[in-house]
């Protein structure tokens, strides 16, 4: 049986046709291609594609694309300054809505984006539901290593029993913010019916490969050295994003580019598995399999037939 959503649907609200699916799956790819052929606008569900200056460690898709395609939630905010789940939907809100009759497409692979996008926060969600949300957008971004540096932030003196433990790590970030006060919601069933892109496991393996080896080729430590440069001090998550860490690591000699390089792509792999994992438990996706022969058109026109079989996704802004 399909999920019931969270709330009860407004008929007004505006829709969208979501993609999901990893990092490196082709997402970006087969969302112009078919925003092209809708005439839709993108409204990136990444929450690293937040941070301004941020681009090439990130894949941020080029100027030039995103004024094409009309893109929102991307460049937000400044890498030194915090921002929040909340803050993400405000925005997009603003976009959605400053455009109206607009058809739009959500893709992206920060699943905590993509539930609240589909069936919002709760509507007093509480010092404990809002940590839990930031929680899981710092564990989608940076893993255990960027909740862990934020709960160090947050506070001080916390301990933890083990930090590898993500559950762990994400109750003592509720408990630091709430106080040890009552706790709040628990997250709603998934929502709607939504596509996803899974690669063939050796062809996401290549891809991330050939994507970090990219990364530095195309002028990541520059970017880096120029980041450091106008913020000194960057946010607990812009400073753990996969490719930057790395990418410090080298500017401070602390890691060569060879290795940097091989340690990026170990953790994009990790993140890859992480998204895949969030997916396949808190939402209910038609995947689309992806394998190493098929053409981005091949693809796009398989989206598009389930797009077109499950119609577009209530968006909850």
């Amino acid at each position: 049986m399909k999920p019931e959503p969270a709330t009860v649907p407004d008929p007004a609200a505006p829709r969208a046709f979501v993609l999901v699916g990893p990092t490196a799956s082709g997402k970006t790819e087969v969302a112009h291609r078919l925003a092209r052929h809708l005439g839709a606008r993108v409204l990136s569900a990444d929450s690293m594609l937040v941070y301004r200056g941020m681009d090439i460690g990130t894949a941020k898709p080029p100027a030039a694309d995103r004024a094409a395609f009309g893109y929102a939630g991307v460049d937000l905010v400044a890498p030194d300054g915090g921002f929040s789940v909340a803050a993400y939907l405000d925005r997009a809100a603003d976009a959605v809505r400053g455009a109206p009759g607009a058809a739009w497409i959500v893709a992206g692979g920060t699943g905590l984006y993509v539930r609240c996008l589909l069936q919002g926060l709760d509507p007093a969600p509480g010092p404990d539901a809002a940590a839990r949300a930031e929680a899981g957008a710092l564990l989608d971004s940076g893993g255990v290593a960027a909740l862990a540096a934020r709960l160090r932030e947050a506070a001080p003196g916390a301990r933890v029993r083990d930090e590898r433990n993500p559950r762990r790590l994400v109750r003592a970030y509720e408990r630091a913010v709430r106080g040890d006060a009552a706790p709040g919601v628990a997250w709603a069933a998934p929502g709607p019916r939504i596509v996803g892109l899974q690669p063939d496991r050796a062809l996401l393996a290549r891809r991330i490969g050939a994507r970090a080896r990219a990364m530095f080729e195309g002028g990541l430590l520059d970017e880096a050295r120029a980041l450091r440069a106008a913020f000194p001090e960057l946010s607990a998550t812009a400073r753990q994003a996969i490719g930057y860490r790395e990418a410090f690591a080298v500017l401070d000699g602390a890691m060569s580019v060879a290795e940097a390089v091989e340690r990026t792509a170990i953790r994009t792999r990790q993140l890859a598995k992480r998204q895949m994992t969030w997916f396949r438990h808190q939402a209910d996706v038609d995947w689309v399999p992806v394998g190493g022969g098929m053409t981005v058109e091949s693809v796009a026109a398989e989206v598009l037939r389930r797009w077109e079989t499950h119609g577009p996704a209530r968006l909850a802004v």
